[in-house]
């Protein structure tokens, strides 16, 4: 597949490499390349873009960017989404300081960045993924206990097939939450993955899901 991802910091590097090693063919699409001139020299292959030429040429676009700007970002190209799959790795973290490790968000405890994407850009699938974990683990990530499980949400059933193929070719185990109301739940995993960092520096783990 052509996926475009829209962002340039450390989760859109991380996924970059993921859809390369699965033989996918990648474009990133930024307003500043720079941020990427290091990633490139060492993996040549992807082309940077403009934003709206990522959006415009992708099959499945994948939003990597802070939660502070995604609406406005995913609302410039609402033309170029329009009917593709966009998997939202993206949580509405405020830009404050943790309070006592807990990340603040900006969002209420009823409703989520995913709603609100999804209501600004309607004519795009999303699906809620890769939120819940560091991008140090995104790809093929590697537990004692196992199989670390990847909790999804979005309103299109054919969109969420797609993405758990691609997590699945990932190393993960896919629960689907549901339609996009669901990311309400998933996005606050953020927060929970993170405290163990900020109170103990523990960052390697994952959630799973035992049935």
């Amino acid at each position: 597949m052509k996926i475009r991802i829209l962002g340039s910091g450390d989760v859109a590097k991380a996924l970059a490499l993921g859809f390369i090693a699965n033989d996918h063919q990648v474009a990133f699409g930024t307003r500043d390349a720079s941020k990427l001139a290091d990633f490139i020299a060492a993996n040549p292959g992807p082309q940077v873009l403009s934003t709206s030429d990522a959006a415009a040429f992708g099959e499945l676009i994948v939003l990597t960017v802070k939660g502070t700007v995604a609406e406005t970002l995913l609302a410039s190209v609402q033309e170029q989404v329009a009917g593709k799959v966009v998997i939202d790795t993206t949580n509405p973290i405020a830009d404050a300081a943790p309070v006592k490790g807990v990340l603040p968000y900006f969002t209420g405890p009823n409703e989520s960045l995913g709603e609100r994407l999804q209501a600004k850009v309607p004519q795009a699938r999303i699906v809620k993924a890769f939120n819940s974990v560091g991008s140090g683990f995104m790809v093929n990530p590697t537990f004692a206990g196992g199989t670390p499980t990847m909790f999804i949400a979005g309103n299109d059933d054919a969109a969420k097939t797609i993405v758990s193929k691609i997590l699945q070719s990932f190393g993960w185990e896919v629960a689907d939450m549901g339609a996009i109301e669901s990311a309400r739940a998933i996005e606050p995993l953020c927060q929970l993955w993170c405290l163990p960092g900020f109170l103990n520096n523990q960052w390697s783990h994952a959630f799973k899901l035992l049935k």
